[in-house]
């Protein structure tokens, strides 16, 4: 699986263990609705900083919506 799938796997997993929609992840990390929707379909390919910010919103490390990327 190519690293930007496995993203997108593990951060619509991160987010829907929480119970939150995109819409409310977007805000929390100061992200675009579609932006969000994009990596979460691993139509995108995304910078660091945004997997910070994602992570932060989601409340979870970092190493959770990279795990199992190599």
């Amino acid at each position: 699986m190519e690293p930007k799938e496995l993203f997108a796997r593990n951060l619509r997993a991160a987010r829907g263990r929480i119970g939150i929609s995109q819409e409310a992840l977007a805000a929390r990390a100061e992200l675009h609705r579609t932006a969000v929707s994009l990596l979460e379909r691993g139509g995108r390919d995304p910078q660091l900083l945004t997997m910070v910010r994602l992570a932060r919103a989601l409340d979870v490390e970092l190493s959770v919506l990279v795990e199992g990327i190599r």
